[in-house]
C-alpha cells in the first residue's frame, strides 16, 4: 500500500501563520495589561490553611464564605484528599494583602465551622507562605530555561552545520518561546494562577516541541542530499521535508493531546481542580508546539537564510554537497 505524502505550500502560507502567531500574542497582552496576571500564593506570599471534613463542600461555595468572612479578601480553594485520615480536604490561599495573624484564623475557622456544622470541618494545618520562595524557584527555572536555548543553539549549529547550523538553533529557539507565550497566554486568557504549574509545563513542552523541530531539520539535511541533482530551491527542500515529517509529528504529539484531554475531562467531571491547571495548558502547549515546529521554525528558517544570502524572494537554491564515496 503507498504511504500517503501530504503537499500542503507552508512555505507559501508562512503570512497567514505569523498572523495567527500574532494574534495569541496580541491576545495573550490585553488579557494580561486589561484582566491581569493571577500570581499563585508561592509568588506573592500570603497564609495557607488546610482544612478536612464530611460529606460534600462546593468549593465555589466556600470560597464565597471564606471572601465574606473576610471582607472580600482575595482567595483560593483547592479540593483533595487528606492522605492520613482519607477525609476529603479542602484549601483556602489568602493573599499576603489580607494581614491573617492567628486570632484572624481562629475566627474565620469559627465561623466556617457554622455555616459548614453539618460537615464536621476541622482545621489541620496552618502556615504563612513566604513569596522569596517561589520567586527564587522561578528565577532558576528561568536560567534554565535561558541556558538550555543557548546549548540547543550551539548543538543544532553543530549538527546542521550544511544547513544553516546557528540560524536554525535561532529559529527553533524562537518557535521554543513561541510556545511559551502561547502557555503563557492560556493561563492569563483561562485565569489560571501562575504557579510550579506554569513552570513544569513549560518544561514538558520544550521538550516535545523541540523533538519535532529537530526531526523536521534532519529531513531537511537528508533531502538536501537526495535531491541534489534535482536543483530544488530552498522553500521546496523544506516544504517537501515538513510535509514527509507530518504525519509523525501528529501522531506522537495526538496520543499525548488525547491523554491529556482525557485527564481534564475527568478531573471536570469530578471537580478535582488541582490537575487542571497541568492538564489543561499541557493540551494546548502540545498543539501549540506541533504548530510552531511545522509553520514557525521551518518558514522563518527559510526567511532569514534567504535574508542572509539577498534572496528575500524564496529563490535560494540549497548547498550542493558532495555524494558518499563509493567503497
Amino acid at each position: 500500500m503507498k504511504k500517503k505524502t501530504f503537499n500542503i505550500d507552508f512555505i507559501g502560507n508562512s503570512k497567514r501563520y505569523l498572523i495567527i502567531s500574532l494574534a495569541i500574542i496580541v491576545l495573550g497582552i490585553l488579557f494580561t495589561v486589561f484582566a491581569g496576571v493571577k500570581l499563585d500564593i508561592e509568588f506573592v506570599g500570603g497564609t495557607m490553611l488546610s482544612y478536612v471534613y464530611d460529606g460534600e463542600i462546593s468549593p465555589d461555595d466556600f470560597k464565597s464564605s471564606v471572601q465574606d468572612a473576610l471582607g472580600g479578601a482575595e482567595v483560593a480553594v483547592n479540593t483533595g484528599s487528606d492522605f492520613t485520615t482519607g477525609k476529603n480536604k479542602i484549601q483556602v490561599e489568602i493573599n499576603a494583602k489580607t494581614e491573617l495573624n492567628s486570632d484572624g484564623q481562629l475566627e474565620l475557622t469559627t465561623k466556617l465551622d457554622e455555616l459548614y456544622s453539618e460537615n464536621n470541618l476541622e482545621l489541620i494545618q496552618s502556615s504563612d507562605v513566604s513569596a522569596a520562595s517561589g520567586q527564587t524557584f522561578f528565577l532558576k527555572c528561568l536560567v534554565a530555561v535561558v541556558f538550555s536555548s543557548i546549548v540547543l543553539i550551539i548543538y543544532i549549529a553543530i549538527r546542521f552545520k550544511n544547513i544553516g547550523g546557528w540560524l536554525a538553533g535561532v529559529c527553533a529557539v524562537i518557535a521554543l518561546f513561541h510556545d511559551i507565550f502561547v502557555v503563557y497566554a492560556t493561563f492569563v486568557i483561562f485565569r489560571m494562577d501562575i504557579d510550579s504549574n506554569f513552570m513544569a509545563v513549560v518544561l514538558t513542552i520544550l521538550g516535545y516541541s523541540i523533538n519535532n523541530t529537530i526531526v523536521i531539520y534532519d529531513r531537511i539535511r537528508e533531502n538536501k542530499l537526495l535531491y541534489r541533482k534535482e536543483k530544488l530551491t530552498l522553500a521546496e527542500v523544506t516544504n517537501r521535508s515538513i510535509n514527509q515529517s507530518l504525519t509523525r509529528s501528529m501522531i506522537t504529539s495526538l496520543t499525548t493531546i488525547l491523554a491529556m484531554l482525557a485527564v481534564t475531562v475527568v478531573a471536570l467531571i469530578y471537580d478535582v481542580q488541582s490537575i487542571i491547571p497541568f492538564s489543561f495548558p499541557v493540551m494546548v502547549g502540545m498543539i501549540s508546539g506541533t504548530y510552531s515546529s511545522l509553520c514557525v521554525s521551518g518558514p522563518l528558517w527559510v526567511f532569514l537564510e534567504n535574508k542572509r544570502s539577498n534572496k528575500g524572494d524564496g529563490s535560494k537554491k540549497p548547498k550542493q554537497e558532495a555524494a558518499p564515496a563509493e567503497a
